[in-house]
């Protein structure tokens, strides 16, 4: 039997005689009266003690939490059903051990974006699409409260003196976080959700994201050691291609990964993760993806994977594929891949101004052997549009030759685009590599299958 309980200063305890009689929070004193549910949630929080309730786990605190509403309401004449009895004390479960209003997004597997525009404005993305959301917060101060849970989980800080932060779930789900006053509709976050499942290419395939050629292409690219650039834009799956390439990464192979937030999910047993600190709030403490990348090339790796380069890391990643570090790969903004390797030149300049561009352009093409363009089409599902090997230099201008280029049909079925890829058969530049791995005969015949 399940006595009602208490949460007080030592634990959970039984009540001592109706110790809720009569009593009304300062917060329900004078103005407006207050919904029935926000009465009691009112009383229930001033007899909380958070740190008895920590202590449980999320079943036993839900039963006990369920147990005292259910006495408050009978003491307070509160009248609420049973049905609305257990939503508030889920939602109450769910603010003391988990993000609140975003628990239930959280584990909708069909959502892989979360945005809070401030406390009544949620919007989330599914199958490609935004749409609105009835999730709500009770008010800004609710956001922020959740806002620096997720901070402080990762030993980051957000408030107003600090108002910006980059963070990550426990699932490894990519959070951003901006306060007041720079956002003016309150507190906002954007969560990038982590499928549970590991993306791999069958998947890839089914979501109708590459055809199953190109997929056998991509493998023998990264099973090969091709240095690779990811390209595209704001939530365009580069991320997700690039777990999906490493599951091809030999088991044996020393892998060193440098992010700014981490989010990469390999498989291999022999990965090291580093990942960027801010400056404290003396100013001091930071530690950048370029200091990073640098010391990633004394700790003896394989491959190097830059989670995204945006800034003068891109020149010591060159640097890095240039040195012995083949099957290196990372990924960049872009919108074509003409434009990815423009944007490298310019982030290599912004460490190296005195740099001059062809001796910057040769480093790229000696270090890059393949772009690949991923681009979220109007119909939601995310691409692979371009692949695009980068030939060589001819005076001061990159040669690049595209091997795949998606060619939209004309006529669009069911809100879905249709369209095929056209194919080059040209011999790469690097296929004695291919050669050496002994994937030049499974690279030909994924050509030919893909010219058909």
């Amino acid at each position: 039997m399940i006595h009602h309980v208490e949460f007080g200063r030592r634990g959970i305890r039984a009540p001592t005689a109706n110790p809720l009689r009569n009593i009304v929070p300062e917060a329900l004193a004078g103005g407006a009266a207050p919904s029935p549910i926000a009465q009691l949630r009112s009383i229930f929080l001033s007899r909380l003690d958070p740190a008895s309730a920590a202590g449980l786990g999320q079943e036993k605190l839900l039963a006990e939490v369920e147990s005292l509403l259910a006495e408050i309401a009978d003491e307070s004449r509160i009248q609420l059903n049973g049905r609305e009895q257990h939503q508030l004390a889920m939602e109450l479960v769910d603010d003391m051990l988990g993000l609140g209003p975003l628990e239930p997004l959280l584990d909708d597997d069909s959502i892989t974006d979360i945005m809070v525009n401030g406390p009544d404005r949620v919007f989330v993305e599914q199958n490609g699409k935004l749409k609105p959301h009835n999730a709500k917060f009770r008010d800004a101060a609710h956001v922020a409260n959740i806002a620096q849970r997720i901070a402080s989980a990762v030993g980051r800080r957000i408030d107003e003196t600090s108002p910006m932060v980059d963070a990550r779930l426990a699932d490894g789900s990519r959070v951003n976080i901006i306060f007041p006053p720079l956002a003016l509709n309150g507190p906002c976050l954007s969560i990038r959700k982590f499928a549970r499942k590991m993306i791999d290419f069958p998947i890839l395939i089914a979501n109708g994201s590459v055809t199953p050629p190109l997929a056998r292409i991509l493998e023998a690219a990264s099973a090969a050691r091709l240095n690779i650039i990811i390209s595209g834009g704001t939530g365009s799956g580069k991320t997700t291609l690039m777990n999906a390439m490493s599951r091809m990464i030999d088991r044996d192979e020393r892998i060193v990964t440098v992010e700014d937030t981490a989010e990469l999910q390999l498989q291999q047993p022999h990965v090291i993760s580093l990942e960027i600190r801010p400056p404290n709030l003396e100013g001091r403490g930071e530690v950048t993806q370029r200091d990073l990348v640098k010391n990633a090339l004394r700790m003896r790796p394989d491959r190097i994977i830059v989670g995204e380069v945006r800034g003068p890391e891109a020149f010591d990643m060159l640097q890095a594929m240039n040195t012995g570090h083949d099957g290196s790969m990372s990924t960049i903004h872009a919108n074509s891949t003409r434009d990815a390797l423009v944007r490298i030149e310019n982030m290599v300049q912004m460490g190296q101004p005195n740099l001059p561009l062809r001796a910057i352009r040769a480093q790229v093409v000696s270090a890059v052997d393949l772009i690949i363009q991923v681009e979220r089409m109007r119909d939601g599902v995310r691409r692979i549009v371009q692949v695009t090997e980068v030939v060589g230099l001819e005076g001061d201008t990159v040669t690049l030759g595209d091997m795949f280029q998606f060619e939209v049909d004309s006529d669009v079925s069911e809100g879905i685009i249709r369209g095929r890829y056209k194919v080059s058969r040209s011999r790469p530049g690097f296929l004695q590599r291919l050669v050496y791995a002994g994937l030049d005969r499974a690279w030909a015949a994924a050509l030919e299958e893909a010219s058909k």
